[in-house]
């Protein structure tokens, strides 16, 4: 009776080789999944929800920029009305109150406008006769401060100024760009609650682009969980597709985006304004501008990485 040999070690290792699980791994698992090329929708969605988000933040931004420009041109700004009927006494009482502004601590540059000024500025409203002399036209002082104009400030040059120039009222010029700033203000909280609503709708379509994507290929996943592959691993499988797909749309619409903002930039140049010149926008503001198609594919690698995690969970 013949016997079998024994077996060695070595004839067990493979053995258990030969039953053990194959795990698909790197580009022999993305095989196993059907291709995804860039003719769905969804590339297209990212492109211009990033288009839309580029061009609302160079809004909020160029916004702000204009409401900091304005701010810090007018805080130090006075002005100064002589109210007076009489030419002469007006005339007389201007000139009075330039000396007491002079002299006054703080002040760091006072301008008397010339009536003939005046009377240019408000042709356009009062027609030709603005300059007759039939229409009383107050004097007008221009003020620099070397500080902020704020109420205190005001109420102690008019306090120094009312005391030799009768008929003499103080005001702090931002105070009549008030109603302007806050619409600005709010301008900017709308482009960045859209930023916010964008975002959203992003992470979104994203979210059933890869729903859709892993129930497609449902029976390829069960295979590949059978023959060992870890939730990790055709994570990544999807994600490759998903990243890419992201990135795409993101790049395209962050040109696309950019291109609008600068095509409206050079509208808003021609109108030979230095506080909207060049769109209003400056190279720190563009480098913000830039991390948004980044920050794009972040947000759908994420939300694709969270989808297909509960997706797994669910099947497995």
């Amino acid at each position: 009776m013949s016997t079998l040999p024994p077996l060695s070690a070595e004839t067990d290792n493979e053995a258990e080789d030969t039953l053990a699980p194959v795990r698909p791994r790197g580009r022999a698992a993305a095989r196993l999944l059907p291709p995804t090329r860039l003719t769905g929708p969804i590339p297209w969605v990212i492109a211009i929800l990033i288009a839309l988000v580029v061009i609302a933040a160079a809004g909020g931004l160029a916004l702000r920029n204009l409401a900091s420009s304005a701010n810090a041109g007018l805080s130090r700004a006075v002005s100064v009305q002589i109210v007076e009927p009489n030419p002469d006494l007006r005339s007389a009482r201007g000139a009075a109150a330039v000396k007491v502004l002079t002299g006054i601590e703080g002040v760091q540059a006072v301008r008397l406008v010339p009536e003939a000024d005046l009377n240019a500025m408000l042709e356009p409203w009062l027609g030709e006769g603005v300059a007759s002399g039939d229409v009383p036209i107050p004097a007008l002082i221009d003020v620099e401060l070397t500080r902020s104009a704020g109420p205190d400030e005001i109420a102690r040059i008019e306090a120094l100024l009312g005391a030799q120039v009768p008929g003499a009222r103080v005001d702090a010029q931002g105070d009549w760009l008030r109603p302007v700033q806050d619409a600005l203000a709010a301008l900017q909280y709308l482009a960045f609650g859209l930023i916010a609503l964008v975002a959203l709708a992003t992470a979104a379509a994203v979210w059933l682009s890869a729903r859709n994507a892993f129930a497609a290929a449902r029976e390829t996943v069960e295979i590949m969980h059978l023959l060992g592959a870890s939730q990790r691993q055709i994570a990544a499988v999807f994600l490759r597709d998903v990243v890419r797909e992201a990135a795409f749309g993101a790049v395209f619409g962050g040109l696309a985006g950019a291109g609008a903002v600068w095509l409206l930039g050079q509208q808003f140049a021609a109108l030979d304004s230095g506080m909207v010149g060049g769109g209003g926008l400056m190279l720190a503001d563009w480098l913000v501008i830039a991390c948004i198609p980044l920050a794009g594919v972040l947000l759908a690698m994420a939300t694709a990485r969270i989808t297909i995690a509960l997706a797994l969970r669910d099947m497995l």
